[in-house]
């Protein structure tokens, strides 16, 4: 590798300081540094994922490194809007899933990069096409979950759930999250979902709050495409919801609109330097 991308989260990394760390350590070995920074001033564009690196600058990147948490990996993964860029991560927040790497065993991740010493890791993504009521579409994409909730005044929201154009059940819930094995350890962890190898190759159905006893998470083929229907609510009228990819992009649906989900053609690529990090964090977490 010679060309690396530094992205830093400016509210976890305090003045920058571990940016100047990686930084000064990977110009001392010759190589090119360019530094991105998020955080401060227009921070809810770049936050809602709007803000993209310019092409021109990823075609030469080598690797992009995340200073931050799991949600600065997230950001990045829009902000390079799935170029071939493979990225790995600083944990400068709690414990996380998707940083590979912490502050103390820095340096020594750094070498092993330069060196060579890392395998790649294809992450599987999934794509949401919405088809509104009155013929209108929006697509937009998710590395870890795509979740429709409640809009407004508290309320239940009534699903409609079909797999392969087959009707599979009505959910009565606060939303539903559709999730890659990556984003099992996100929402869907919290919604009571399985936790998943991130390498694996599936979908996952959770409902958040689910008004049933026997409504639970359902595993499905990475090939099933799922389809999201907003009925009327029980009263007749219209249900406000919205949909969100990876908790940024959020866009309204009411009743009459849809959502279709699908397995990506495209993928985010992690570089890992310990290939079973994730059986590690996870025993880490199960200790807490």
């Amino acid at each position: 590798m010679k060309h690396f991308l530094i992205y830093a989260n400016r509210y976890k990394d305090k003045n920058l300081l571990m940016a100047k760390r990686v930084c000064d350590f990977l110009q001392l070995k010759g190589q090119h540094v360019t530094v991105r920074a998020i955080g401060g001033e227009r921070e809810e564009k770049r936050a809602s994922g709007q803000e993209e690196i310019p092409a021109d600058m990823l075609r030469s990147v080598d690797c992009m490194i995340v200073l931050g948490g799991d949600g600065t990996v997230l950001q990045a993964v829009r902000a390079v809007k799935m170029g071939p860029v493979p990225i790995i991560g600083v944990n400068l927040g709690t414990l996380g899933y998707m940083t590979e790497v912490e502050p103390s065993g820095l340096e020594e991740a750094l070498e092993r990069l330069i060196a060579g010493d890392y395998v790649r890791q294809s992450r599987m993504m999934i794509d949401g096409r919405i088809t509104f009521q009155d013929g209108g579409g929006r697509e937009d994409w998710a590395l870890n979950d795509i979740v429709i909730s409640r809009r407004g005044s508290l309320q239940i929201i009534r699903f409609a759930i079909y797999v392969n154009g087959q009707f599979l059940n009505n959910y009565h819930a606060d939303g539903m999250i559709v999730t890659t094995p990556t984003g099992s350890t996100g929402y869907n962890l919290s919604a009571g979902g399985p936790l998943v190898e991130p390498g694996a190759e599936l979908m996952m159905l959770t409902p958040i709050c689910p008004h049933s006893l026997n409504q639970r998470s359902i595993i499905l083929s990475p090939e099933d495409i799922v389809e999201i229907e907003i009925p009327e609510c029980r009263e007749g009228g219209e249900q406000p919801v919205e949909v969100s990819f990876d908790g940024s992009h959020v866009i309204p649906l009411r009743t009459g609109d849809k959502i279709s989900v699908a397995r990506s053609k495209r993928v985010t690529e992690f570089i890992r330097l310990n290939q079973v990090s994730f059986l590690e964090v996870l025993h880490r977490k199960m200790q807490e």
